[in-house]
């Protein structure tokens, strides 16, 4: 069998200093790999997700990026967009608009916005609104929570299917011990105030999990979980239009979110380090 050798990068996202955000595989110049190589990759490399860049079909697009977890693709996730953009760009990519980058995924077209640090620009959500009260139940007893401490529940699902749980406070969204045989096919994420946002340099605090039937886990630093939950918390005004979010505490991480409401559209931001450079020799 034949096999190109193909660039690769290993990116920590929403992190500035490698090794305490969430870590993303991205194959650069990936036309030519077929469906099953892509699937088979993101399985091998083990991480939450891998990318794979193509040209572009959409001619307002600058580049296409797949997005693959270890049991299938997604349309849209949000460190993922982040650390294509960053591999994209640190490859030689000249984007047509040198103030942004606009990435093809399957939820269409996304803006990253360049600056101090990159933002995509949140897509809009595929479901919002109230949780079914069965889905609910089962919701909560899988993070065997107490429905007294929930201050409010919503659909935030912008592509992987989030549902969204704001707590009293980020003491609390740490202290949740998830069921793991409870968890189905779970993906909900929690959010929580931080009681004195300047001693701990983040406003609020998040954990993401997630369950496919088979496997639970829960994510380091999640973009379409954060992007979802200000779109439903900003919206609604509980939260402000500018603040930072800590994610990946229990998961010895240290990431940092940054949201920021702008003209009515809600950016997600993080910083971007590469860790591992070099290539990959993949079938095709």
């Amino acid at each position: 069998m034949t096999t190109t050798p193909r660039r690769f990068s290993q990116v920590d996202v929403f992190s500035a200093h490698g090794l305490r955000g969430n870590p993303l595989a991205v194959v650069h110049d990936a036309d030519g790999l077929d469906e099953q190589t892509l699937a088979q990759f993101a399985r091998w490399t083990n991480l939450s997700e891998t990318t794979f860049l193509l040209p572009p079909t959409d001619p307002a697009a600058d580049y296409r990026v797949r997005i693959f977890t270890t049991g299938g693709e997604l349309p849209f996730a949000g460190h993922p967009t982040l650390g294509s953009a960053h591999a994209w760009l640190e490859a030689g990519g000249v984007p047509r608009d040198a103030g942004r980058v606009v990435q093809e995924c399957g939820v269409g077209l996304v803006t990253v916005r360049r600056g101090e640090r990159l933002a995509f620009a949140a897509p809009p959500l595929l479901r919002s609104g109230e949780v079914d009260p069965a889905r609910a139940e089962e919701v909560l007893a899988a993070l065997d929570l107490d429905p007294a401490r929930v201050l409010g529940m919503a659909w935030v699902d912008n592509g992987p299917g989030w549902i969204g749980i704001e707590l009293g406070s980020a003491e609390e969204v740490l202290a949740v011990e998830p069921v793991p045989a409870l968890a189905g096919l779970l993906k909900v994420g929690l959010v929580g105030r931080w009681s004195d946002p300047a001693s701990v340099g983040k406003d609020v605090e998040v954990r993401a999990f997630y369950g496919d039937g088979t496997d639970f886990g829960e994510d380091p630093v999640t973009g379409s979980l954060n992007a979802g939950l200000a779109q439903w918390l900003v919206g609604a005004g509980r939260l402000p239009d500018r603040y930072v979010a800590g994610q990946g505490m229990r998961r010895h991480r240290d990431g940092r979110v940054h949201v920021e409401r702008r003209d009515g559209q809600v950016w997600v931001g993080g910083d971007t380090v590469t860790t591992v450079s070099g290539t990959v020799r993949l079938p095709g």
